[in-house]
Protein backbone atom coordinates (compact mmCIF):
# COMPACT_ATOMS: atom_id res chain seq x y z
CA UNK A 1 0.00 0.00 0.00
CA UNK A 2 1.01 3.92 -0.76
CA UNK A 3 1.80 5.69 3.04
CA UNK A 4 -0.41 7.40 4.92
CA UNK A 5 -1.44 10.74 4.02
CA UNK A 6 -1.27 12.20 7.22
CA UNK A 7 0.54 10.88 10.59
CA UNK A 8 0.08 11.87 14.21
CA UNK A 9 2.80 11.83 16.27
CA UNK A 10 2.27 11.49 20.18
CA UNK A 11 5.09 11.17 22.81
CA UNK A 12 3.98 9.40 26.12
CA UNK A 13 5.65 9.23 29.09
CA UNK A 14 4.46 7.50 32.37
CA UNK A 15 0.81 8.22 30.64
CA UNK A 16 -0.83 4.70 30.80
CA UNK A 17 -4.09 6.64 32.55
CA UNK A 18 -4.68 8.75 29.63
CA UNK A 19 -3.56 6.16 27.30
CA UNK A 20 -7.04 4.29 26.70
CA UNK A 21 -8.77 7.69 26.34
CA UNK A 22 -6.21 9.23 24.17
CA UNK A 23 -6.77 5.73 22.12
CA UNK A 24 -10.52 6.05 21.89
CA UNK A 25 -10.39 9.63 20.38
CA UNK A 26 -7.62 9.00 18.08
CA UNK A 27 -10.03 5.62 16.57
CA UNK A 28 -13.00 7.96 16.15
CA UNK A 29 -10.94 10.43 14.62
CA UNK A 30 -9.26 8.41 12.34
CA UNK A 31 -12.74 6.47 11.34
CA UNK A 32 -14.53 9.83 10.85
CA UNK A 33 -12.22 11.47 8.40
CA UNK A 34 -11.82 10.45 4.62
CA UNK A 35 -8.06 10.50 5.29
CA UNK A 36 -5.41 7.41 5.20
CA UNK A 37 -3.95 8.27 8.46
CA UNK A 38 -0.96 6.53 11.07
CA UNK A 39 -0.42 6.79 14.17
CA UNK A 40 3.10 7.14 15.81
CA UNK A 41 3.34 6.85 19.29
CA UNK A 42 6.98 7.49 21.36
CA UNK A 43 7.95 5.67 24.55
CA UNK A 44 10.46 8.06 26.05
CA UNK A 45 11.17 5.83 28.91
CA UNK A 46 8.10 5.18 30.82
CA UNK A 47 7.90 3.82 34.35
CA UNK A 48 4.68 2.58 34.49
CA UNK A 49 2.58 -0.02 31.66
CA UNK A 50 2.30 2.83 28.82
CA UNK A 51 4.99 0.75 26.86
CA UNK A 52 2.73 -2.72 27.20
CA UNK A 53 -0.21 -0.90 26.79
CA UNK A 54 1.54 0.64 23.81
CA UNK A 55 2.70 -3.01 22.53
CA UNK A 56 -0.77 -4.44 22.62
CA UNK A 57 -2.16 -1.76 21.17
CA UNK A 58 0.21 -1.82 17.75
CA UNK A 59 -0.39 -5.58 17.45
CA UNK A 60 -3.79 -5.47 17.27
CA UNK A 61 -4.20 -2.53 15.49
CA UNK A 62 -2.21 -1.80 11.73
CA UNK A 63 -3.02 1.80 11.91
CA UNK A 64 -0.37 2.29 15.31
CA UNK A 65 3.28 2.69 14.25
CA UNK A 66 5.87 2.20 18.04
CA UNK A 67 8.84 3.65 19.29
CA UNK A 68 10.30 2.64 22.45
CA UNK A 69 13.21 5.07 23.23
CA UNK A 70 16.42 3.16 25.31
CA UNK A 71 15.68 5.84 28.52
CA UNK A 72 13.90 9.09 29.04
CA UNK A 73 15.28 11.50 26.45
CA UNK A 74 12.79 14.54 27.14
CA UNK A 75 9.58 16.06 25.41
CA UNK A 76 11.44 17.46 22.55
CA UNK A 77 13.78 14.59 21.44
CA UNK A 78 10.89 12.02 21.89
CA UNK A 79 9.14 14.72 19.49
CA UNK A 80 11.55 14.31 17.17
CA UNK A 81 12.17 10.71 16.93
CA UNK A 82 8.57 10.75 16.19
CA UNK A 83 8.80 13.04 13.58
CA UNK A 84 11.81 10.99 12.04
CA UNK A 85 9.62 7.71 11.92
CA UNK A 86 6.55 9.60 10.67
CA UNK A 87 5.73 8.20 6.77
CA UNK A 88 2.65 10.69 6.06
CA UNK A 89 3.44 11.64 2.49
CA UNK A 90 1.34 15.41 3.45
CA UNK A 91 1.57 15.96 6.57
CA UNK A 92 2.26 14.90 10.31
CA UNK A 93 0.11 16.77 13.35
CA UNK A 94 2.33 16.92 16.47
CA UNK A 95 0.33 16.41 19.56
CA UNK A 96 1.07 15.71 23.41
CA UNK A 97 -0.67 12.58 24.59
CA UNK A 98 -2.03 13.98 27.60
CA UNK A 99 -5.16 15.19 25.70
CA UNK A 100 -5.19 18.56 26.68
CA UNK A 101 -4.79 19.46 22.72
CA UNK A 102 -7.89 18.50 21.07
CA UNK A 103 -6.83 15.85 18.22
CA UNK A 104 -10.25 16.36 16.63
CA UNK A 105 -8.53 20.17 15.33
CA UNK A 106 -7.09 18.21 12.78
CA UNK A 107 -9.83 18.53 10.75
CA UNK A 108 -9.55 22.10 10.57
CA UNK A 109 -5.95 21.90 10.45
CA UNK A 110 -6.21 19.89 7.45
CA UNK A 111 -8.39 22.84 5.74
CA UNK A 112 -5.70 25.33 6.02
CA UNK A 113 -3.02 22.98 4.66
CA UNK A 114 -5.34 22.29 1.60
CA UNK A 115 -5.49 25.98 0.92
CA UNK A 116 -2.17 25.80 0.61
CA UNK A 117 -0.26 26.73 4.42
CA UNK A 118 2.55 24.63 5.28
CA UNK A 119 2.60 24.61 8.85
CA UNK A 120 -0.70 25.29 11.09
CA UNK A 121 -0.10 25.95 14.64
CA UNK A 122 -2.16 26.23 17.45
CA UNK A 123 -2.89 29.54 19.57
CA UNK A 124 -4.00 28.68 23.19
CA UNK A 125 -6.80 31.41 23.41
CA UNK A 126 -7.13 29.91 27.68
CA UNK A 127 -5.09 27.69 29.55
CA UNK A 128 -6.73 25.99 32.37
CA UNK A 129 -3.59 25.29 34.31
CA UNK A 130 -2.61 27.47 37.75
CA UNK A 131 -1.84 31.07 37.49
CA UNK A 132 1.27 30.83 38.69
CA UNK A 133 2.44 28.45 35.28
CA UNK A 134 -0.52 30.28 32.93
CA UNK A 135 1.38 33.66 34.09
CA UNK A 136 5.03 32.31 33.45
CA UNK A 137 3.86 31.07 30.09
CA UNK A 138 2.37 34.20 29.02
CA UNK A 139 5.11 36.27 30.30
CA UNK A 140 7.85 33.75 28.37
CA UNK A 141 6.33 33.88 25.30
CA UNK A 142 6.25 37.97 25.35
CA UNK A 143 9.87 38.19 26.35
CA UNK A 144 10.75 35.56 23.75
CA UNK A 145 9.17 37.19 20.92
CA UNK A 146 10.89 40.65 21.75
CA UNK A 147 14.38 39.25 21.88
CA UNK A 148 13.98 36.29 19.08
CA UNK A 149 15.36 37.52 15.57
CA UNK A 150 12.51 35.62 14.67
CA UNK A 151 8.98 35.95 15.04
CA UNK A 152 7.91 33.56 17.10
CA UNK A 153 3.84 33.08 17.33
CA UNK A 154 2.83 34.62 20.68
CA UNK A 155 0.97 31.48 22.88
CA UNK A 156 1.87 28.67 20.65
CA UNK A 157 3.31 25.55 21.49
CA UNK A 158 3.95 21.83 19.50
CA UNK A 159 0.58 21.13 18.88
CA UNK A 160 0.71 21.53 14.82
CA UNK A 161 0.23 20.18 11.32
CA UNK A 162 3.10 20.83 9.77
CA UNK A 163 3.50 19.43 6.03
CA UNK A 164 5.76 16.75 4.96
CA UNK A 165 8.61 18.92 3.34
CA UNK A 166 8.94 21.34 6.58
CA UNK A 167 9.34 18.48 8.74
CA UNK A 168 12.07 16.89 6.25
CA UNK A 169 13.86 19.86 6.85
CA UNK A 170 13.41 19.63 10.75
CA UNK A 171 14.58 16.35 10.47
CA UNK A 172 17.73 17.18 8.97
CA UNK A 173 18.67 19.82 11.40
CA UNK A 174 21.19 18.31 13.63
CA UNK A 175 21.19 20.57 16.45
CA UNK A 176 21.21 19.20 20.48
CA UNK A 177 19.05 21.55 22.67
CA UNK A 178 16.29 21.36 20.61
CA UNK A 179 13.17 23.94 20.57
CA UNK A 180 10.95 22.58 18.12
CA UNK A 181 8.39 25.35 17.80
CA UNK A 182 11.50 28.20 16.76
CA UNK A 183 13.00 25.79 14.82
CA UNK A 184 9.32 25.22 13.16
CA UNK A 185 8.83 29.26 12.87
CA UNK A 186 13.07 29.16 11.61
CA UNK A 187 12.02 26.81 8.74
CA UNK A 188 9.90 29.62 7.39
CA UNK A 189 7.11 29.14 4.59
CA UNK A 190 3.28 29.55 4.51
CA UNK A 191 2.49 29.49 8.40
CA UNK A 192 -0.87 30.46 10.39
CA UNK A 193 -2.24 29.99 13.65
CA UNK A 194 -6.11 28.30 14.87
CA UNK A 195 -7.23 29.59 17.96
CA UNK A 196 -8.59 26.81 20.95
CA UNK A 197 -8.99 26.46 24.35
CA UNK A 198 -6.63 24.18 26.21
CA UNK A 199 -7.86 21.60 28.32
CA UNK A 200 -7.11 19.90 31.58
CA UNK A 201 -5.22 16.52 31.66
CA UNK A 202 -7.57 13.73 31.22
CA UNK A 203 -5.63 12.32 33.42
CA UNK A 204 -2.90 11.83 35.30
CA UNK A 205 -0.19 14.53 36.48
CA UNK A 206 1.84 16.89 34.43
CA UNK A 207 5.41 15.28 33.73
CA UNK A 208 6.79 19.04 32.89
CA UNK A 209 8.32 20.45 36.22
CA UNK A 210 9.04 24.10 36.40
CA UNK A 211 12.90 22.84 35.79
CA UNK A 212 12.12 21.36 32.65
CA UNK A 213 10.01 24.54 31.46
CA UNK A 214 13.17 26.20 32.64
CA UNK A 215 15.00 23.96 30.45
CA UNK A 216 12.82 25.11 27.09
CA UNK A 217 12.60 28.32 28.05
CA UNK A 218 16.81 28.29 27.96
CA UNK A 219 16.70 26.53 24.75
CA UNK A 220 14.30 28.88 23.38
CA UNK A 221 16.22 32.26 24.57
CA UNK A 222 19.89 30.82 24.02
CA UNK A 223 18.81 29.28 20.31
CA UNK A 224 16.75 32.37 18.71
CA UNK A 225 18.14 35.25 20.13
CA UNK A 226 21.44 37.06 20.18
CA UNK A 227 20.14 38.65 23.56
CA UNK A 228 21.81 37.58 26.23
CA UNK A 229 25.41 37.76 24.34
CA UNK A 230 24.47 41.45 23.27
CA UNK A 231 23.03 42.00 26.95
CA UNK A 232 26.70 41.33 28.50
CA UNK A 233 28.43 43.79 26.29
CA UNK A 234 25.83 46.37 27.18
CA UNK A 235 26.53 45.45 30.91
CA UNK A 236 30.08 45.54 30.42
CA UNK A 237 29.95 49.31 28.32
CA UNK A 238 27.26 50.40 30.95
CA UNK A 239 29.92 49.54 33.51
CA UNK A 240 32.84 51.12 32.08
CA UNK A 241 30.74 54.30 31.68
CA UNK A 242 30.23 54.95 35.16
CA UNK A 243 33.28 54.03 36.09
CA UNK A 244 34.43 56.32 34.11
CA UNK A 245 31.86 58.99 34.93
CA UNK A 246 32.70 57.99 38.98
CA UNK A 247 36.78 58.81 38.50
CA UNK A 248 35.33 62.28 36.37
CA UNK A 249 33.06 63.43 39.43
CA UNK A 250 36.59 62.79 41.81
CA UNK A 251 39.14 64.93 39.57
CA UNK A 252 36.31 67.52 39.52
CA UNK A 253 36.05 67.57 43.23
CA UNK A 254 39.59 67.32 43.85
CA UNK A 255 40.92 69.48 41.13
CA UNK A 256 38.25 71.92 40.44
CA UNK A 257 36.08 72.44 43.65
CA UNK A 258 38.52 71.91 45.77
CA UNK A 259 37.13 69.57 47.92
CA UNK A 260 38.26 66.09 49.88
CA UNK A 261 37.87 63.03 47.99
CA UNK A 262 36.93 60.05 50.12
CA UNK A 263 39.79 57.45 50.75
CA UNK A 264 38.37 54.15 52.33
CA UNK A 265 36.54 51.61 52.28
CA UNK A 266 33.35 51.64 50.67
CA UNK A 267 33.98 52.61 47.63
CA UNK A 268 36.55 50.10 47.17
CA UNK A 269 34.04 47.43 48.21
CA UNK A 270 31.37 48.97 45.77
CA UNK A 271 33.59 48.43 43.04
CA UNK A 272 35.00 44.84 43.88
CA UNK A 273 31.10 43.67 44.53
CA UNK A 274 30.09 44.89 41.44
CA UNK A 275 32.24 44.73 38.66
CA UNK A 276 32.69 41.02 40.23
CA UNK A 277 29.43 40.37 39.93
CA UNK A 278 29.16 41.68 36.50
CA UNK A 279 32.25 39.25 35.63
CA UNK A 280 30.36 35.92 37.70
CA UNK A 281 27.18 37.52 35.23
CA UNK A 282 28.71 37.40 31.94
CA UNK A 283 30.65 33.80 32.46
CA UNK A 284 27.54 32.38 33.46
CA UNK A 285 26.00 34.06 29.76
CA UNK A 286 29.18 32.84 28.42
CA UNK A 287 29.06 29.38 29.82
CA UNK A 288 25.57 28.58 28.36
CA UNK A 289 26.62 29.24 24.75
CA UNK A 290 30.33 26.96 25.45
CA UNK A 291 27.58 24.27 27.21
CA UNK A 292 25.77 24.44 23.86
CA UNK A 293 28.72 24.10 21.91
CA UNK A 294 30.21 21.06 24.19
CA UNK A 295 27.17 19.32 23.61
CA UNK A 296 26.86 19.76 20.29
CA UNK A 297 30.54 19.12 19.21
CA UNK A 298 30.52 15.08 20.82
CA UNK A 299 28.17 14.63 17.81
CA UNK A 300 26.07 11.97 19.69
CA UNK A 301 22.96 11.24 18.09
CA UNK A 302 19.74 12.46 19.31
CA UNK A 303 18.02 10.02 20.98
CA UNK A 304 18.54 5.76 20.89
CA UNK A 305 15.64 3.97 19.49
CA UNK A 306 15.41 0.44 21.70
CA UNK A 307 12.70 -0.71 19.25
CA UNK A 308 9.76 -0.41 17.59
CA UNK A 309 6.81 -2.14 15.87
CA UNK A 310 6.57 -0.60 12.03
CA UNK A 311 3.42 -2.43 10.79
CA UNK A 312 3.35 -3.52 7.14
CA UNK A 313 0.69 -2.04 6.32
CA UNK A 314 2.56 1.13 5.04
CA UNK A 315 5.47 0.78 2.80
CA UNK A 316 8.43 2.93 4.03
Amino acid sequence: MNNPQISIVAPLYNESETFPHLVERLNKLMDRLPLTIEVVLIDDGSRDNTATLMQALALSDPRYHCVFLARNHGHQLALSAGMNEARGTEAIMVIDGDLQDPPELLEDFYKLYKEGYDVVYAVRRKRKEGWIKRLAYHSFYRILRSISYIDIPLDSGDFALVSRRVVDVMNAMPEESRYLRGMRTWVGFKQTGVEYERDERIAGESKYSFALLFKLAYNGIFNFSEFPIKLLTRLGGTAIAFSMMYFIYNLIKKYVLGMDVPQGFPATLFAIIFFGGLNLFGLGIIGEYVLRIFFQSKGRPLFIIKSKILNKQWEK
